[in-house]
């Protein structure tokens, strides 16, 4: 898990939710930086739900617990491939979900992604 790019916490709770910052698909550099996972759009979004993962069980949740996400992409033609990229993630669980087309994200990303997770 990288650290976060910015002053801002990565997760906090909210009485029984837990709101994950907006997650790219970030990977440790051997540097101890961090930096985008190969592969475009899949990928990044693969990786960022992983980061997004292991935020929520650094609380004691899992992506079973996620009632809400809002995903930021830069190209909406990448719609499709996000689609297969949520599936294979969440399997059956459909949390309520906004996907919203932006100019930019940070480090050229090109898909970043909220979590909102219910966790008692």
């Amino acid at each position: 898990m990288s650290a976060p790019i910015g002053p801002y916490s990565p997760i906090l709770r909210a009485g029984e939710f837990l709101i994950t910052s907006g997650q790219l698909g970030l990977v440790p550099l051997p540097d101890g930086g961090s930096g985008l996972v190969a592969g475009g759009t899949g990928a990044q979004l693969t990786q960022a739900l992983q980061n997004a993962d292991t935020l929520l069980a650094s609380e004691g949740a899992s992506r079973f617990d996620v009632v809400k996400a809002t995903v930021f992409l830069v190209d909406m033609a990448d719609f499709g491939e996000m689609n297969d990229v949520w599936t294979a993630f969440f399997g059956e669980h459909r949390p309520t979900r906004s996907a919203v087309g932006v100019a930019a994200l940070p480090l050229g990303a090109a898909v970043e992604i909220e979590l909102w997770a219910r966790a008692t």
